[in-house]
């Protein structure tokens, strides 16, 4: 979604730590899953995609296995073995699936992953205390009668992540309900709603890798920054992704009205388009034939309304979300959420560059992690 340039030797890196993080990851955290209570570890495991609503075995597609794969890649890049650092990758993916879960219910999502949410097939109040008891196994796997001495440090640390976590959801939460939102607040929602659990699960691996401070403190600043790189290209995808690749209807975040990053951008720069988007997207008043009305050429086009009905929002919703988007773009949001993502994939390049002058520093390890920044920016999902 950016314009910064990657390699096929970027893409292969990063699919093959994907992939090798999946391989080490998916044992131990089905083993977590399964010692919840039975109905609780049904409505999960449908989750991750491991059953499908009626609990038989499924191969839904999964998750891309990010944060566990930052995890294992910190902690060899600071001298230590991925296999050291298992337990916090699977603490880390039960707190990102637990908040998977509740943000499902809290945006009124029924689509993740190309099949229904967890909460459209079992109710809300069953992925409600699914998501609850992901939580509480991720605390639980951390602090294990066997876990090292700085276990109580991670805790620590993935408590502080996930109250950012949950204050970030509130705060997306609150937008909602305002008019005006400022693009600071916004950012500062991303921080904590997104970057906060990355920063956490690359400085668990650093920690549990045996990291010295400084270490920990370098990668800690790059799963900062990647965080933030992250959330802009989510944002990005949820107005101009493929609804066939995202798994999610097309222009999703604009039909439900969202402030996302460029959204808000967009409505700062204080230009006509600006002003006509702030008509159309605040107003509560605003009712879709409205938008649809002014799409002029978009309606004149005659199949685009019915195209638009494949993107999950019907007809009169496929023309609003296209003209949303249109007047997102020509008041400079896509162009500045595009330009943001850049600069923070910078940060966590330079955050790299103080890691290699570390003389424990483990070069494959930190390709690997450039890799992984690169694909974060360029995916399409």
């Amino acid at each position: 979604m950016t314009t910064v340039p990657d390699t096929q030797d970027d893409r292969t890196t990063a699919r093959r730590a994907l992939r090798e993080a999946r391989t080490l990851l998916d044992p131990e955290l089905r083993a977590w899953v399964r010692r919840l209570p039975p109905p609780v570890a049904r409505v999960a495991s449908y989750h991750f995609g491991w059953t499908d609503s009626a609990g038989r075995p499924d191969a839904a597609p999964a998750g891309k296995a990010l944060r566990p794969a930052l995890v294992f890649a910190c902690a060899e890049a600071v001298g230590g073995r991925a296999e050291e650092a298992l337990t916090p990758a699977v603490a880390v993916e039960l707190t990102h699936n637990f908040s998977l879960l509740h943000d499902d219910i809290l945006d009124g999502d029924t689509t993740r992953r190309h099949r229904a949410t967890a909460w459209a097939v079992f109710g809300s109040s069953a992925a409600l205390l699914a998501g609850d008891a992901l939580l509480n196994q991720a605390i639980r796997a951390l602090a294990e009668p066997d876990a090292p001495a700085h276990a109580l440090t991670g805790v620590r640390w993935l408590s502080d992540a996930t109250n950012q976590l949950i204050e970030g959801e509130q705060a997306d939460l609150h937008f909602e309900e305002r008019s005006r939102v400022s693009l600071d607040e916004c950012l500062l929602m991303a921080e904590r709603k997104t970057a906060a659990l990355l920063a956490c699960a690359c400085a668990l691996g650093a920690l549990w890798g045996g990291g010295d401070e400084r270490s920990v403190d370098a990668l800690r600043r790059f799963g900062h920054h990647l965080g933030m790189a992250f959330q802009l290209t989510d944002d990005l995808l949820g107005i101009w992704g493929d609804p066939e690749v995202t798994g999610k209807p097309a222009g999703a975040d604009l039909a439900s009205r969202k402030k996302s990053l460029p959204v808000v951008a967009a409505l700062d720069s204080g230009t006509p388009a600006a002003r006509r988007l702030a008509e159309l997207y605040v107003d509560e008043d605003v009712e879709r034939d409205d938008v649809e009305r002014e799409g002029g050429g978009d309606e004149a086009g005659g199949g685009d309304g019915g195209d638009g009905g494949d993107g999950g929002d019907g007809g009169d919703g496929g023309v609003a979300v296209a003209t949303l988007a249109e007047l997102v773009t020509e008041a400079g949001g896509r162009a500045w959420a595009e330009r943001a993502a850049a600069d923070q994939l910078a940060g966590a390049r330079a955050a790299l560059a103080d890691l290699n002058a570390s003389d424990a520093a483990d070069a494959a390890a930190v390709e690997r992690l450039a890799a992984l920044a690169l694909m974060v920016c360029h995916r399409d999902r």
